[in-house]
């Protein structure tokens, strides 16, 4: 999480900047924060009104940097309460509702008034009174209504910038000022010179503040996942101090308290259990819908929702070392980041605003000088309409509205996408590096077959394997061990227990000496088991270790451990490779197993007995070759190919993935997920590219009509106030089209 930095260390502070109206302000906050000492990187998204500085240096010099910059910030610390947020959220969009309302139930019947001609003419006696009233009412209103623009141009300008403020400005206070000056001159003027536009002033700021509103509320809900997730973190905790049970607020939790869960609550902390045993809803952490058991010794998350039973548990990580703050943290980020694809954006706004009021100036001295008569007035209406449907409002969300929906969308999927470059490159991957233990995989040995010879039952069997095998270290032990306790065989007493490395175990059970291993033992101890070779090379030939179980040296019996491979996985490799990508797991296992994993999972291609810091190798190797590759491991043994790879996933499940290690974290152990996030990833390029194509037409084609380019073929000109409607309604529409994403089909691919 977040926390306001000290000159001790670098950290991370985020700040809630209040004033950012389009890109030109986000250029004019991250440079402002950038000149600060002891800052060394800024991301700031115009998305949700936020920034992250990191570096070493008082939170209170970044709030006054910004202030310096006309922009007002306030420090974001800890798990923020999601209420007073939207609360926040509420009250701005109202205040500027409010403020559209105003100004249009002004404007709306004085330009009805005036095209019905019920209003005296502006050069008349009566006229000139009426019209000097209306201008100091339009004065009062683009001082309310417009107010925070105005502010905005100015602070601005003190800085030797320009941004969207600076636009409206212009363009409003130009239309009221050429107006006002007309009352007193409008007889030295032709008859379209001599129109006043105080109508057009106040029209264009209601469709702006109402296309702000309309953003505001719909920025507010692709900021949901992340209050959603912070309000899974319940606000108190009840612990245990001295024997007693009492409840606290959540802050105040110490490392190692024993805290009581009652049914119905959310975990507070992550922590294990102490006493107790429940059934746990963990479907925010890993998007899997049915409960998780939980018995002494499990761990439980933060958030999670307890369902059944009363536990207690030690508290282990809090704050904001948590797993869901550190979710929350990567959600962050993911939607501050940029992509690639916003760099173009980025580039342009910065020299958007500029050139937009050089236009708007060569507009009006071009009409000056070659337009028809009144040329002043066609002059003041075309270089007008120029500055107010030039705002780049859009422009300067379009890539970052995409972002945040599409990372929201991947959170409650149970996918952490850690930064803006990996949503964009997923979606590219040619070639998908699968780790096999635990990714493809269970990664939990298990029995798979037991085969019986002659009376003996498959229980006894069991039986007998568990009981010799229970003072047992191997690994395969506890596969054998779990096999028992799930079918409720009771085990017996062992005597003269050996273990023989690398073959197997020898001990005697009741009155009978029995043997358990492979081949080798058997070969040690005059065990004869020739005809049973054909049935062990099939077992092994699937993927499983075939172990032999004599009694009284006679074969009684064969039992398989295999690591299965998980439900999903070979519905996920179908996927992948409908998408075009090409598949290759990577294993340290043989050439037997590997092929037989492959083969139940539909992957072609492998790489066998390759060690875990040769795997970097393998995809270093793949890249050389052109393909754009993906790795998929645990996070951890995979961390240095993970890092090699174009985009590294990493699998996992809760509390023991590593976040860290990759561009995007699984949090469900579900490979799925994996072409599902390429799905997301597609589908938000497409949706940032549709976005910035429509700003980019919008302006391109919307300029030039502006400034009268129309008019000498077909005698048209382009409203003021119709341009206000339309610059507004850009942003929405941007909006409303990534707001799409949320309902995106990925399961196909």
């Amino acid at each position: 999480m977040s926390t306001e930095t000290t000159n001790d260390s670098a950290t991370e502070t985020r700040l809630s900047i209040l004033g950012m109206r389009c890109a030109g302000c986000v250029s004019a906050v991250e440079g402002a924060l950038k000149a600060v000492p002891g800052v060394s990187d800024v991301v700031v998204n115009f998305a949700d009104h936020s920034a992250a500085v990191s570096g070493t240096v008082d939170s209170e010099l970044l709030k006054q940097a910004v202030q310096e910059a006309g922009y007002d910030a306030a420090i974001m610390e800890g798990l923020e309460d999601p209420a007073e947020e939207e609360r926040q959220e509420q009250q701005r969009y109202q205040t500027l509702m409010k403020k559209a309302v105003v100004a249009a139930a002004f404007g709306f019947p004085l330009m009805i008034s005036a095209h019905l001609g019920w209003l005296p003419a502006i050069s008349s006696e009566n006229g000139q009174v009426f019209w000097s009233y209306v201008s100091l009412i339009t004065l009062a209103l683009l001082y309310y209504s417009g107010g925070h623009f105005y502010q905005g141009a100015f602070k601005s300008l003190q800085l030797k910038q320009a941004n969207m403020d600076t636009l409206i400005a212009l363009g409003t206070g130009a239309a009221w000022f050429y107006s006002t000056v007309l009352i007193d001159y409008s007889d030295k003027l032709a008859s379209l010179s001599a129109h006043a536009y105080f109508e057009a002033s106040v029209i264009i700021l209601a469709f702006i503040n109402f296309g702000t509103a309309l953003e505001t509320r719909a920025r507010g809900k692709t900021s949901s996942a992340i209050r959603e997730l912070i309000g899974l973190q319940p606000r108190t905790a009840r612990v245990v101090r001295d024997g007693q049970e009492m409840d606290i607020p959540i802050e105040e939790v110490g490392l190692e308290e024993t805290l009581r869960v009652r049914p119905g609550e959310k975990i507070p902390v992550d922590g294990v259990l102490l006493e107790g045993h429940s059934t746990i809803d963990e479907s925010m952490l890993t998007g899997e819908p049915i409960p998780v058991e939980k018995v002494t010794g499990s761990e439980v998350v933060a958030g999670t929702m307890n369902q059944q039973g009363s536990f207690l548990f030690k508290a282990t990580r809090i704050g904001r070392d948590t797993a869901l703050a550190q979710i929350i943290n990567s959600v962050r980020q993911a939607q501050s980041s940029k992509p690639a694809i916003a760099k173009l954006a980025d580039k342009i706004s910065a020299v958007f605003v500029p050139t937009v009021v050089a236009i708007s100036v060569l507009t009006f001295f071009t009409w000056l000088a070659i337009g028809p008569e009144p040329a002043l007035g066609y002059a003041f209406v075309t270089s007008m309409t120029v500055l107010v449907i030039a705002c780049p409002c859009a422009l300067g969300l379009a890539t970052p509205i995409s972002v945040m929906v599409s990372v929201g969308r991947a959170a409650h999927m149970g996918v952490l996408i850690r930064n803006g470059e990996a949503l964009q490159s997923a979606g590219k991957l040619t070639c998908l590096v699968l780790d096999k233990t635990g990714t493809v995989t269970e990664g939990k040995p298990a029995v798979s077959t037991i085969e019986t010879v002659g009376d003996i039952s498959e229980e006894r069997v069991l039986q007998l394997a568990a009981s010799i095998e229970s003072g047992s270290e191997h690994p395969l032990a506890g596969a054998i061990l779990a096999a028992a306790e799930e079918n409720q065989v009771e085990l017996e007493k062992t005597s003269h227990f050996h273990a023989v490395a690398g073959h197997g175990i020898t001990a005697e059970i009741g009155e009978h000496k029995v043997y358990f291993g492979n081949a080798a033992l058997m070969d040690e101890q005059g065990v004869k088991y020739a005809r049973h070779k054909k049935k062990m090379e099939s077992l092994a030939a699937q993927g499983q270790t075939p172990m032999l179980l004599a009694v009284d040296k006679k074969i009684a019996g064969i039992i398989a451990v295999s690591d299965p491979i998980k439900d999903d996985s070979a519905k996920a490799v179908k996927q992948l490779l409908r998408q075009g990508v090409r598949v290759l797991m990577v294993t340290g296992d043989n050439e037997v197993t590997a092929h037989a994993v492959a083969k139940q999972a539909g992957i072609s291609e492998i790489r066998a007995q390759v060690l875990p810091q040769d795997k970097a190798a393998v995809v270093k190797e793949l890249q050389q070759n052109g393909e754009i590759v993906g790795m998929v491991g645990d996070g951890i043994n995979d961390a240095p190919a993970l890092a090699q790879a174009d985009v590294g996933f990493a699998i996992g499940s809760g509390t023991d993935v590593a976040i860290e290690s990759a561009d995007i974290v699984i949090l469900l152990g579900s490979l799925l997920k994996v072409p599902e996030a390429m799905a997301l990833s597609k589908a938000t390029v497409v949706n940032i590219k549709q976005n910035l194509l429509g700003a980019f037409f919008y302006n391109t084609i919307g300029i030039p009509v502006a400034a009268g380019l129309l008019y000498p073929m077909f005698g048209l000109l382009l409203n003021p106030m119709i341009a206000g409607a339309a610059m507004a309604m850009s942003s929405v529409t941007v909006v409303s089209n990534a707001s799409r994403l949320r309902w995106t089909n990925l399961s196909e691919g």
